[in-house]
């Protein structure tokens, strides 16, 4: 991997980290005073409840609600729960059944003694651990004895719906030379304040439920044996849940996470309060478990126009990177997303993409940075389409990217078949594999218009960055620094979930995950 050939203000670099930091800094202050209803749940899925009530209401969910209506989640649900199964010598699911049922109000069960609650619950944590903690040895087992595909990895979507036909779907892009395969959640699964249970259908997407988790991980392993080269899995770890997805990831032996602080903020309007809260949780999760997480600043693309507001993409990723490194992910870990979006009609337009490839590539030299397609500028032409992508994967193997989503020639048609996604793979591995040195032997002409390009979205990240230093990120939020979207502190969905921790709040997770051995 090539670095330091545009020669980047390494001074500018550093203000930039300097002030990413002292920004995520008092929002972390927030984080560690406040739980929320979705981090109080996934501690209860991490303990062993699962199933469903006898209207199809989550059990997590139905005993969060308990504590809930009893004024407790101050205290924080491992604290009722291990308090519960004490007194009552039930397991944590019998605890979660008895709620269900009525029969328990796990407010009203007498205190127990406080160590021996803490250490009942501390066991439970402990427990969920070494479950993560066989999975990522698993992981890694199977890593040395299959090997992995050369990078950049060729990242893949299926989104049938239905999940049996995605694991079809998946093994065929596989065999075509898939590296990495995600499975699309269902269309509006990011704005339910519960997880589905089991196996279900969906439109747009397959529910993210830990049964179709393992129903992808167990075809992922059979197709990995059959390639000889190990597959990673994907799910989307966004929306009001995202703690409890990470928790389901993690108990499944999902490789990868799509993991933003700020994208359910600004694209699916969920309160800042609560995603922040949220994210933390769930990153510590996926840091633990050896997740690598791929955070969303291609999404800002979007909304805002990739040459006027490229900086604002390097501006989020620098504050992605803090919040990561506060979770506890090491930059390993870290893939930062951004994109291949500029106007194919843009004179000059590779140029400047390779501009902001290259220089993303040399700010961040040890995280697998995740690079996107030219979705937003498809258009129903398969043939330019198809041009377009084979110029993104061009860029992808100049500038060292490691996780090179395949664009799809139908992408603005259909949702791409088999053989549409066979003919995309086909054309990625055909430009890569004959440019695959092409890095080694080009150099950047200094003051040229690739160098100047670089250098001035670096300084006006800098300077972007040194603005919401002044005001905050909560009012930068308010204030639509980022593509272009505004959000009130006070609104969004799911804001009624954040709840100020009391003195007696308790998470054995905090500390287990924090200094533990996947740490």
């Amino acid at each position: 991997m090539k670095t330091g050939v545009l020669k980047l203000d390494q001074g500018l670099i550093n203000r930039a980290r300097a002030a990413a930091a002292e920004i995520v800094a008092p929002i972390q202050e927030f984080i560690e005073s406040h739980t929320t209803i979705s981090v109080e749940r996934t501690v209860l899925r991490l303990f062993g409840i699962d199933g469903v009530n006898e209207e199809g209401a989550p059990l997590p969910n139905v005993v969060v609600e308990n504590i809930a209506a009893g004024g407790g989640l101050t205290r924080g649900a491992a604290y009722w729960l291990a308090n519960a199964m004490l007194a009552h010598n039930l397991t944590a699911q019998e605890v979660a059944e008895g709620v269900a049922a009525g029969r328990i109000d796990l407010c009203q069960v007498p205190p127990g003694d406080r160590e021996e609650v803490r250490q009942e619950a501390y066991s439970l944590a402990r427990e969920a651990c070494r479950r993560i903690d066989d999975n990522r040895r698993e992981r890694e087992a199977r890593l040395a004895r299959l090997g992995e595909g050369h990078k950049p990895w060729l990242y893949v979507i299926v989104a049938s719906g239905n999940i049996y036909e995605d694991v079809v779907q998946a093994k065929a892009a596989v065999k075509a030379g898939a590296d990495i395969i995600a499975v699309i959640r269902t269309t509006g699964q990011s704005l339910l304040d519960f997880v589905p249970y089991g196996v279900e259908e969906g439109f747009g997407g397959t529910p993210a439920t830990q049964a179709n988790f393992r129903i992808m991980r167990q075809a992922l392993d059979e197709v990995s044996e059959e390639v000889g080269r190990y597959i990673r899995q994907v799910n989307y770890c966004s929306g009001l849940c995202m703690p409890e997805i990470a928790a389901m990831g993690a108990l499944e032996r999902l490789d990868m996470m799509l993991n933003d602080a700020m994208y359910g903020i600004l694209f699916r309007d969920i309160n800042m309060e609560r995603t922040f809260v949220d994210q933390y949780f769930s990153r510590l999760i996926n840091a633990y478990a050896g997740v690598i997480i791929n955070t969303g600043e291609d999404n800002y693309m979007t909304t805002a126009d990739p040459v006027a507001a490229a900086h604002t993409v390097l501006t989020s990723q620098l504050i992605n990177e803090q919040f990561a490194l506060r979770s506890g992910l090491k930059l390993e870990q870290t893939g930062f997303g951004h994109v291949f979006a500029i106007n194919p009609d843009y004179e000059d337009g590779l140029l400047l993409e390779i501009a902001q490839a290259q220089m993303t590539r040399e700010i961040f030299p040890h995280s697998p940075l995740k690079y996107m397609p030219p979705t937003k500028y498809m258009t129903g032409d398969i043939f330019k389409g198809h041009a377009m992508e084979a110029m993104h994967s061009l860029v992808s193997i100049l500038t060292g990217q490691e996780i090179h989503l395949v664009g799809i020639l139908t992408e603005a048609i259909h949702t791409p078949y088999m053989h549409d996604r066979f003919l995309s793979i086909n054309n990625s591995k055909y430009i890569m594999n004959n440019a695959w040195h092409l890095a080694d032997e080009v150099i950047f002409r200094e003051g040229g218009r690739i160098h100047h390009r670089a250098n001035h979205v670096l300084r006006e990240a800098t300077e972007t960055l040194e603005k919401i230093r002044e005001i905050g990120l909560w009012t930068a939020l308010e204030k639509g620094f980022f593509a272009s979207v505004k959000r009130p502190r006070n609104g969004g969905k799911g804001r009624e979930g954040v709840i100020a921790r009391g003195d007696d709040y308790f998470n054995p997770f905090y500390e287990l995950m924090l200094g533990g051995e996947g740490a």
